[in-house]
């Protein structure tokens, strides 16, 4: 996307942020009586009707809810309208790329006049009545039915969803949006992710670094270092990662090499059987070749690759620990689908050794199911966003628009294919998730283990969450460096063996299902730790639903935002206790937040300079054995004495690096830092 197009967004995205917190700020105020101060009037106005009582209510439960994550009564008053803000944002915006894609009918390129919007009141003539015309009713409508597979935007029962646009702030929102110079960006899906970089505006950057050299919380942190990574950048770390490791599966039998156009290949290539090792003194003979070699020899030299077994493509995952707008995974989405599509081939082909392999095998029975190609072919975008793409971010706005991509993205594909979005496979969940600390309202923690779980299980459960929800509580300001799986190990322990001494003589029960669900025993002394986790987990998933489904009045409301953040809490958890094949970022740089400096000096002794260093050794860690992580970063860490470490004992420690490409000055946009592009190979 060319600079004069990019500004276009950029300053159709700040004048729809103007807009919107400025109405907001206006309906807080003078509505609902919630000032920008944090003063909020003891009783409701008497120019309030019953259901703007009701939206108070919430509004008041949405603002306390912030209030107990330690932000001031202010703090939690600007949270909320920027949330309220950029959320209506992005659902707008999502609107307009649908009907970009016509997966939409017309409802807001024309506003009131969309041809969507005629037809829903041709099927309602009464909706003229209201204020205004029923405009309103027919765009929410839209939003609870893209809401079944787009719920992180979509979710109109979100707190976010309780103020809506004045018709004067709408029309000139939608006057924006519909402006003819922006009438090419939305179907370019690189579109959104510009959105959600200009949303931030670089004054407002530059403010923040001039107030403090670190940044003071979460949102400092993910406003100063939010850069959109160029796709040349993207594809030459993807192509070295994801399709080198399909590459390396498939012993350079795959058309991924065509399609990669930035993979790094030698012209001779030695794929190493199973077990087998390269010759002896191989290596060290072109190392000693090296000072005599000429580049155009050294690059003809033999190289042995070890023996890399194919897998299962559904266990195949890629993780990009701060994703952002998940512009790294729409890429790799690409390359999932080519690897998709070979692996049928393999799997209905004459290769019994190849289709016997132990981490290959469960694939050929799962395609053996299938009653012909087509209906393979049909599932492949439902198999890649919940199977194999996973992000993380400290931002929810990251979060809402790398859920809309890559739901955008499953659909071109179906598109392209042919399939009629009647015969569009659900996607049912995708992975996803925003790293938050627990809510922080210790009381309805309290209140939900004893309304939720039987005196029996109370204990396990009660000393199992408590110590979950504390060692939390960092996640917003470490995101992904925080390393919960490890927090947590010695509580889920503590946890089981609990348990199983309260199970004694009576067998202890984890329930299972909706509201009212059937209990089924477990043999808990046959349960290892990882066992009782997936156990125990399910059951508090499926407690947090029951808990968050009662009355709707403002106590209700917060147990429903409680809910709701705890389930995204075990949601990062969940993704943080996996492992990965592939690790891609453009991590944060500089320092760390003030608040998670202590901690991640603990935890990352040999990184804590940069926060880029200690991402690189979090993304290493995550890797199985042979996996491999692509990064951008400042080149300067690689040179600098005080990185020595961090070089020593992770990039030519615990990895090694295959592929770099020294890129300079000016690859980020507004980014004034040397970048460099690699690849390290995890032993």
């Amino acid at each position: 996307m060319d600079k004069d197009t990019r500004n276009r967004i950029q300053r159709a995205t700040q004048a729809a942020r103007g807009l919107l917190e400025q109405d907001f700020e206006d309906q807080l105020a003078g509505v609902f009586d919630i000032r920008l101060d944090g003063t909020i009037a003891g009783e409701p106005g008497s120019h309030l009707d019953a259901a703007q009582r009701i939206v108070r209510t919430k509004l008041g439960a949405a603002i306390e809810h912030h209030r107990a994550s330690g932000q001031t009564a202010a703090e939690a008053v600007a949270s909320y309208r920027r949330e309220a803000a950029f959320t209506t944002l992005n659902r707008f915006v999502a609107l307009k790329m649908l009907e970009a894609r016509g997966l939409v009918q017309e409802c807001i390129s024309r506003g009131e006049q969309s041809s969507g919007f005629k037809e829903f009141c041709g099927l309602a003539p009464g909706l003229v009545q209201l204020p205004d015309r029923g405009y309103r009713l027919y765009i929410e409508s839209l939003f609870d039915e893209l809401s079944v597979q787009i719920r992180v935007l979509f979710n109109r029962r979100d707190a976010s969803s309780l103020l809506w646009p004045k018709r004067a702030t709408s029309e000139a929102l939608l006057a924006g949006l519909n402006d003819p110079e922006l009438a090419d960006v939305w179907r370019d899906d690189e579109t959104i992710g510009w959105i959600y970089q200009y949303y931030n505006d670089e004054a407002e950057r530059k403010r923040m670094r001039e107030e403090s050299s670190a940044p003071r919380n979460s949102r400092e942190l993910a406003v100063r270092n939010q850069f959109f990574t160029p796709r040349y950048v993207v594809e030459f770390l993807t192509d070295n990662t994801l399709g080198r490791l399909w590459y390396e599966m498939t012993r350079g039998q795959t058309r991924l090499k065509e399609q990669c156009r930035y993979l790094v290949r030698r012209p001779t290539e030695i794929f190493l059987e199973p077990g087998a090792s390269a010759p002896e003194g191989a290596a060290g003979s072109e190392a000693k070749a090296s000072d005599t070699l000429s580049q155009e020899e050294l690059l003809r030299q033999p190289v042995h690759i070890p023996h890399r077994p194919l897998k299962d493509p559904r266990e195949i995952r890629l993780l990009d620990p701060a994703c952002g707008s998940m512009h790294f995974g729409l890429y790799a989405f690409d390359l999932f689908e080519g690897i998709y599509a070979e692996v049928w081939d393999i799997a209905q082909g004459p290769d019994d050794t190849a289709k016997a392999a132990e981490a290959f095998a469960p694939f050929v029975s799962f395609a053996a199911a299938f009653p012909d190609h087509a209906a393979f072919l049909r599932e492949i975008p439902r198999l890649i966003v919940e199977h194999n793409l996973h992000g993380i971010d400290i931002d929810r706005r990251a979060v809402q628009i790398a859920g809309l991509s890559l739901w955008l993205r499953a659909q071109r594909a179906w598109h392209q294919g042919g399939v009629k979005p009647a015969d569009r496979p659900r996607i049912t969940r995708s992975n996803v998730v925003c790293a938050e600390p627990m809510p922080g309202e210790k009381e309805l923690l309290r209140e939900f283990i004893e309304q939720q779980f039987p005196v029996g299980e109370r204990p396990a459960f009660n000393f199992l969450l408590e110590k979950v929800f504390d060692r939390m509580a960092l996640a917003g300001e470490a995101g992904s460096l925080l390393r919960i799986e490890e927090e947590i190990r010695g509580a889920i322990a503590e946890a089981c063996a609990l348990a199983q001494r309260q199970a004694a003589p009576r067998q202890f029960q984890l329930a299972l299902g909706d509201e009212r669900p059937e209990q089924t025993e477990l043999n808990l002394p046959g349960l290892n730790d990882e066992q009782f986790w997936q156990a125990a987990e399910q059951r508090i998933y499926d407690a947090l639903k029951a808990y968050a489904e009662q009355a709707e009045d403002g106590s209700g409301f917060r147990r429903r935002l409680f809910a709701d953040d705890a389930a995204q809490g075990f949601a990062f958890i969940d993704l943080c206790r996996k492992s990965y094949d592939v690790t891609v970022m453009n991590p944060p740089f500089g320092a760390a937040s003030t608040q998670s400096r202590d901690y991640i000096a603990k935890a990352y002794p040999r990184s804590k300079n940069d926060l880029l260093a200690a991402c690189v050794e979090r993304g290493v860690h995550w890797l199985s054995p042979g996996g491999l992580l692509g990064a951008i970063t400042s080149r300067t860490a690689f040179f600098l004495t005080s990185y020595r470490q961090w070089r020593q004992g992770v990039v030519l420690g615990e990895a090694k690096p295959v592929v770099m490409a020294d890129l300079g000055y000016g690859v980020m946009d507004a980014a004034m830092v040397e970048a460099a592009a690699y690849v390290l190979l995890k032993h």
